[in-house]
This record gives C-alpha cells, structure tokens and sequence, in this order.
C-alpha cells in the first residue's frame, strides 16, 4: 500500500469514526475514500462495514462508561437487528435497490423538516409511545432489514424512532442507535466475510482512525448533549440527501 493511500485511509476512518459517533453518516467520508483507493464497489462495502463495526464499538463502549446505555432496554432490539440486518444482507444479492435510491432521500428530507420544525425535539425525555418489547421487534425487523439491504440514512430512522416511540431524549437516542447500528453493521460484515468481500489490510488502517475519532466523537456528544448531536445530525441528512439525489441524477 502506498504511503499516500496509507494517509488518506487513516484519515478517512478519523473523521468517518467521529461523524458516525455523533449523528451517523460516516459513510459519506469513508466509502468515496475506499473508492479512490481502488476497491470495486462489492469489496469497498464489506471493508466499509468492518472498519465502521470497530469505530462504532468503540463509541458504544464509551457511551456505556457514561450510562448512556440501558443494556435491559436495547438488547432484545439489537438481536432483532441482528437477523433482520442479515436477511437484508443476503436478499440484496438476488434483488434490485432502485425502488429504494429513489424513495430514500425524501424520506430522509421529512426527518430532516421534522427536525427543524421541532426544536426542542429530544432536549427530555418524553413519554414512551410503545413498550421497549414492542418497539424492538417492530424497529428492529424493519431497521435492521433495511441496513442490510440497502443501509443510507439508517442512524437518522434510528435516533428518530427513539425519540418519537421510545420517548429517549437526543444524547440517549444516539447511544441506542450506536448499539443497534453495532449489531446491523456485525451481521452485514458476516455475509461480506463469507463471500470473501473484505480488504483486510486497509481495513486496519481505518480501524486505527475510526477508534480515535469515535472516541473523540462520543466524548464531545458526553460533554455538550443533544445542541451539539442536533447540528451535526441535520448536517449530515441534508449532506446525505445531496449525495443520493446527485448518484441518481
């Protein structure tokens, strides 16, 4: 590997690791890296997904030392997301993704007028609109199906559906999604290792990056809460949304 791949590789993981520990998105920095660096589309995926399932590790291990995290309360969701994600993972191989590109990023415009039209949305706690057993099957079988099958703009669903149906407030909603993006991302990895679609070597590079930017991310949402996780989180929607209406256009 080239030092000059070597360098936009780490650097590549140090932002996408802290992006995705604030708001999610981190594959709009490390996925056009894993491109440029030569990767055909299939094998840049599965190296995307195990350098992000290191990253994301590390973010959820350190909003777990902060108490982020009520383990009783996301576990049955994480499993759910578990098998979903790898349903999704594996149906993707037979079926097309275009219905999906055209639908995504007006879905993720709503999240986006959603969040602005509400500013004090997930400042506190609210009252919970679905048990956490309900909202775990429910969340979790759509969500996780559709990281595995398609996966853009997952987080954004996440961290809205916690505030809307569990009643979490912001910095709380993210650390869930960080749990649940873990297991999606672990599930997708496993088909990608078995089909043989991972770059081990630079996939270690950007692990590298990703675990410091994790943990520099969640140590800024642990410090400043949700006003800091609100800014990035709608930045990164309309980012998003730019990127998928440019690839379809």
């Amino acid at each position: 590997m080239e030092a000059g791949t070597f360098i936009l590789l780490l650097l590549a993981g140090l932002g996408a690791g802290f992006i995705d520990a604030i708001a999610g998105g981190g594959g709009l920095i490390s996925m056009p890296a894993l491109m440029w660096a030569g990767l055909p589309p299939h094998l840049a995926l599965g190296t995307n997904k195990m350098q992000s399932s290191f990253g994301t590790a590390a973010a959820v291990m350190r909003y777990s030392s902060a108490g982020l995290i009520s383990w009783k309360q996301v576990r049955l969701a994480a499993v759910v997301t578990f098998a979903f994600a790898g349903v999704g993972a594996l149906t993707v191989t037979r079926l097309s993704t275009e219905i999906l590109k055209a639908i995504v990023p007006w879905m993720l415009l709503a999240v986006a007028i959603y969040t602005l039209m509400c500013p004090r949305m997930g400042i506190h706690s609210e009252r919970a609109r679905l048990n956490s057993v309900s909202f775990s099957i429910l969340a979790g079988s759509a969500l996780g199906f559709y990281d595995g099958f398609f996966g853009p703009g997952t987080g954004s669903f996440w961290t809205l559906a916690c505030i809307g149906l569990l009643g979490l407030e912001l910095t709380r909603a993210t650390a869930f999604t960080k749990v649940v993006n873990l297991s999606s991302n672990l599930a997708s990895l496993l088909i990608f290792i078995f089909a043989s679609k991972v770059r081990y070597d630079m996939a270690a590079v950007m692990i590298a990056g990703q675990i410091a930017g994790a943990r520099m991310g969640s140590s800024l949402v642990i410090r400043h809460g949700a006003p800091l996780v609100r800014i990035v989180f709608l930045i990164v929607i309309f980012v998003m949304i730019i990127k998928l209406l440019s690839d379809q256009l």
